[in-house]
């Protein structure tokens, strides 16, 4: 039996709000979260690059100081954004054993590790915190939405770079057709704005370097493009089988309809260049569906501002949908919020989720000579979709070559 499976909740700590609704009114209003960083250690380290989209609400505000200080700030966020997605879907009574956790990151608890290793160097091994290990490993974040909310049934973790959180909703989508639960809390989180990541991707020409304009420095399909800006925070969502959403009386933003995940086996950080691997994830996500090219209305893009990655998917899309794709809305949403890496399609896919809610595609900022390679229908301010059924895709790629991509149906 194949069951629908639809979002009832929804939830995200971001560079461009604390919540959902406040990170979706602020990327509707053409708001960046990009900002120059003002901590110390940017200039101690005479970073390259010296801005980027820091979470709008610090996650250890929000959080009650006991449950805060044995996390690190990337399970925090994912603790965040799950609460939100909660309550948002009603706190839904249920057997414990019946509900799961797919929860993705693409790094971990990467500033417990640093400064445990700063504090060893510095200190010695008998300062180092027990919990070190339990706060920074990957599975941390899924580990403390489980023991929250009681998630008994499984509670597992996906690391795939960019695509992690993609991936996980995908993960999610299956586990839930193939009952091992009946409601999931899915999403991915990072926190990996620090002096050796942005050193590190500086180094490998990955990031913008526009310093003197951080507010527009993430820029999808320019021609001026250079590089991503890096982000953190999280997001989730709740899913269930619509058997169980319509007997609770829970109100459905959406219908998750499909997903689809290939790898590239071409280059650890390059795409392969004619979008070979990244095609194919659409097509899956489309076939799971029960939907054609035809049928889709929206694009939610990777689009990172890279100068060689927003091509190739382009390409991808041009394999999938050729000509049409000049006429699909496109939106390349991390013009505004920057690259959350294991948590930006999570992110995107509750942006993806609220646009069909909604019927408006988000805007791409900071486009003002779009690249003749991408013959995309983008936009600076929102596009209106039609009231007829929408059909959208959410596309994720990560190091390593992992592709990525999920469908989101109006309902």
């Amino acid at each position: 039996m194949t069951h629908k499976i639809v979002i009832t909740g929804i939830g995200a700590t971001s560079p461009l709000g604390g919540t959902a609704r406040a990170s979706w009114d602020a990327l509707l209003a053409g708001e960046s979260g990009s900002s120059t960083l003002e901590h110390d250690w940017v200039a101690k380290y005479e970073l390259p690059v010296t801005f980027a989209a820091q979470a709008k609400v610090r996650p250890d505000t929000v959080l009650e100081r006991p449950i805060a200080k044995r996390l690190d700030p990337s399970s925090q966020f994912a603790l965040v954004a799950a609460k939100e997605a909660w309550a948002d879907a009603g706190s839904p009574e249920l057997d414990p054993e019946r509900l799961g956790v797919d929860f993705a990151t693409g790094i971990g608890g990467l500033w417990t590790l640093l400064d445990a290793w700063d504090t060893l160097r510095e200190k010695g091994p008998r300062r180092v915190m027990p919990m070190t290990v339990p706060m920074l490993m990957p599975n941390a974040p899924s580990a403390a939405i489980s023991m929250h909310f009681e998630a008994r049934a499984y509670a597992q973790t996906v690391a795939s770079a960019c695509a992690s959180s993609t991936e996980a909703l995908v993960h999610a989508y299956a586990h839930l057709q193939e009952g091992l639960a009946d409601v999931v809390i899915a999403g991915g989180s990072e926190s990996a704005i620090h002096p050796m990541t942005l050193a590190a991707f500086a180094s490998m020409q990955a990031l913008s370097r526009r310093n003197d304009d951080p507010a527009t420095a993430s820029r999808p399909y320019d021609i001026t493009r250079d590089g991503f800006v890096m982000g953190e925070g999280a997001a989730a969502l709740v899913l269930e089988t619509e058997e169980h959403a319509l007997a609770r009386g829970a109100r459905i933003y959406a219908e998750l309809a499909g997903g689809g995940v290939t790898a590239d086996s071409y280059h650890i950080t390059a795409p392969e260049p004619e979008g070979l691997g990244a095609s194919r994830a659409v097509g899956l996500a489309l076939s799971a569906a029960g939907a054609t090219a035809d049928d889709v209305t929206h694009i939610n893009a990777h689009a990172t501002s890279t100068p060689v990655g927003d091509v190739a998917e382009v390409r991808a899309m041009h394999r999938i949908f050729g000509e049409r794709i000049r006429d699909i809305p496109v939106s390349a949403t991390k013009a505004a919020h920057g690259h959350l890496l294991g948590g930006t399609g999570a992110l995107e896919a509750v942006f993806t989720t609220l646009a069909l809610n909604e019927r408006v595609a988000p805007p791409t900022i900071n486009v003002t000579e779009q690249d003749p390679e991408a013959p995309l229908r983008i936009s600076g301010t929102p596009m209106p979709l039609g009231d007829e059924p929408q059909l959208a895709i959410s596309n994720s790629f990560g190091f390593g070559g992992h592709n990525a991509v999920i469908a989101i149906r109006s309902v």
